[in-house]
Protein backbone atom coordinates (compact mmCIF):
# COMPACT_ATOMS: atom_id res chain seq x y z
CA UNK A 1 0.00 0.00 0.00
CA UNK A 2 1.22 3.64 -1.21
CA UNK A 3 1.50 6.41 0.83
CA UNK A 4 0.31 9.39 -0.64
CA UNK A 5 2.16 12.48 0.85
CA UNK A 6 -0.77 14.61 -0.20
CA UNK A 7 -2.83 13.22 2.13
CA UNK A 8 -2.96 13.64 5.71
CA UNK A 9 -3.37 11.10 8.12
CA UNK A 10 -5.39 11.75 11.13
CA UNK A 11 -3.33 10.94 14.53
CA UNK A 12 -6.65 10.56 16.42
CA UNK A 13 -6.42 7.07 18.08
CA UNK A 14 -9.57 5.02 17.44
CA UNK A 15 -12.13 4.91 19.92
CA UNK A 16 -12.43 2.33 22.10
CA UNK A 17 -15.94 -0.20 22.34
CA UNK A 18 -16.82 1.71 25.56
CA UNK A 19 -16.48 5.73 23.93
CA UNK A 20 -18.39 4.16 20.67
CA UNK A 21 -21.49 2.34 22.81
CA UNK A 22 -21.30 6.35 25.18
CA UNK A 23 -21.11 8.09 21.41
CA UNK A 24 -24.54 5.49 20.09
CA UNK A 25 -26.49 6.71 23.91
CA UNK A 26 -25.68 10.39 23.34
CA UNK A 27 -26.86 10.11 20.01
CA UNK A 28 -30.13 8.28 20.99
CA UNK A 29 -30.69 11.19 24.19
CA UNK A 30 -30.72 14.04 21.19
CA UNK A 31 -32.34 11.88 18.13
CA UNK A 32 -35.17 10.21 21.09
CA UNK A 33 -36.96 13.95 21.14
CA UNK A 34 -38.67 12.39 17.90
CA UNK A 35 -40.56 9.95 19.57
CA UNK A 36 -43.14 12.94 19.46
CA UNK A 37 -44.10 11.89 15.96
CA UNK A 38 -45.51 8.89 17.00
CA UNK A 39 -46.12 9.39 20.76
CA UNK A 40 -47.19 12.61 21.93
CA UNK A 41 -45.27 13.29 25.29
CA UNK A 42 -43.23 10.45 24.28
CA UNK A 43 -40.07 13.07 22.93
CA UNK A 44 -40.12 14.56 26.23
CA UNK A 45 -39.74 11.42 28.39
CA UNK A 46 -37.77 8.99 26.69
CA UNK A 47 -34.65 11.19 26.40
CA UNK A 48 -34.64 11.81 30.52
CA UNK A 49 -35.29 8.45 30.82
CA UNK A 50 -32.72 7.28 28.57
CA UNK A 51 -30.08 9.77 30.13
CA UNK A 52 -31.09 8.29 33.61
CA UNK A 53 -30.65 4.50 33.19
CA UNK A 54 -27.04 5.30 31.48
CA UNK A 55 -25.84 7.91 33.00
CA UNK A 56 -23.79 5.56 35.56
CA UNK A 57 -22.56 3.18 33.09
CA UNK A 58 -21.39 6.28 30.93
CA UNK A 59 -21.14 9.58 32.80
CA UNK A 60 -20.48 11.55 29.52
CA UNK A 61 -23.80 11.37 28.98
CA UNK A 62 -24.37 13.91 31.87
CA UNK A 63 -24.19 17.18 29.32
CA UNK A 64 -26.13 15.41 26.61
CA UNK A 65 -28.81 15.02 29.39
CA UNK A 66 -28.70 18.40 30.72
CA UNK A 67 -28.26 19.97 27.38
CA UNK A 68 -31.41 18.18 26.12
CA UNK A 69 -33.24 19.11 29.47
CA UNK A 70 -33.12 22.47 28.95
CA UNK A 71 -33.90 22.68 25.37
CA UNK A 72 -37.18 20.39 25.72
CA UNK A 73 -37.74 23.06 28.67
CA UNK A 74 -36.99 25.92 26.92
CA UNK A 75 -39.05 24.92 23.98
CA UNK A 76 -41.98 23.94 26.00
CA UNK A 77 -42.05 27.46 28.05
CA UNK A 78 -41.41 29.09 23.88
CA UNK A 79 -44.48 27.01 22.62
CA UNK A 80 -46.53 28.05 25.28
CA UNK A 81 -45.53 32.03 24.87
CA UNK A 82 -45.95 31.50 21.42
CA UNK A 83 -49.07 30.13 21.73
CA UNK A 84 -50.27 33.09 23.37
CA UNK A 85 -48.86 35.31 20.85
CA UNK A 86 -51.13 33.80 18.12
CA UNK A 87 -53.99 36.12 19.60
CA UNK A 88 -51.69 38.66 17.79
CA UNK A 89 -50.82 36.18 14.84
CA UNK A 90 -46.78 36.89 15.63
CA UNK A 91 -47.39 33.58 17.50
CA UNK A 92 -47.53 31.68 14.39
CA UNK A 93 -44.76 32.48 12.83
CA UNK A 94 -42.87 31.98 16.31
CA UNK A 95 -44.31 28.59 16.41
CA UNK A 96 -43.57 27.58 12.57
CA UNK A 97 -39.76 28.62 13.77
CA UNK A 98 -40.28 26.49 16.97
CA UNK A 99 -40.67 23.47 15.00
CA UNK A 100 -38.17 23.41 12.17
CA UNK A 101 -35.77 23.76 15.34
CA UNK A 102 -37.22 20.80 17.21
CA UNK A 103 -35.87 19.40 14.15
CA UNK A 104 -32.97 20.65 13.26
CA UNK A 105 -31.89 20.93 17.00
CA UNK A 106 -31.96 17.12 17.35
CA UNK A 107 -30.35 16.28 14.33
CA UNK A 108 -27.40 18.25 14.35
CA UNK A 109 -27.06 17.34 18.10
CA UNK A 110 -26.95 13.51 17.80
CA UNK A 111 -24.40 14.07 14.93
CA UNK A 112 -21.89 15.77 16.77
CA UNK A 113 -22.86 13.01 20.09
CA UNK A 114 -21.74 10.40 17.51
CA UNK A 115 -18.85 12.61 16.61
CA UNK A 116 -17.78 12.60 20.06
CA UNK A 117 -18.58 16.30 21.37
CA UNK A 118 -21.08 17.54 23.24
CA UNK A 119 -23.59 20.59 21.80
CA UNK A 120 -25.53 22.75 23.95
CA UNK A 121 -28.71 24.11 21.87
CA UNK A 122 -29.07 27.55 21.50
CA UNK A 123 -31.32 29.53 23.02
CA UNK A 124 -31.94 26.89 25.37
CA UNK A 125 -32.49 27.95 29.29
CA UNK A 126 -29.44 26.98 31.08
CA UNK A 127 -32.12 25.41 33.84
CA UNK A 128 -29.51 22.72 34.72
CA UNK A 129 -25.96 23.01 35.14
Amino acid sequence: MSHDPGFAEQDAPLPSEHDKQSRTWAMAIHLSQFANFIVPTAGIIAPIVLWQMKKDEFPELEEHGKNVTNWLISSLIYAVVSGVLTIVFVGFLLLLVLIVLGVVYPIIGGIKANNGETWKYPGAIAFLK
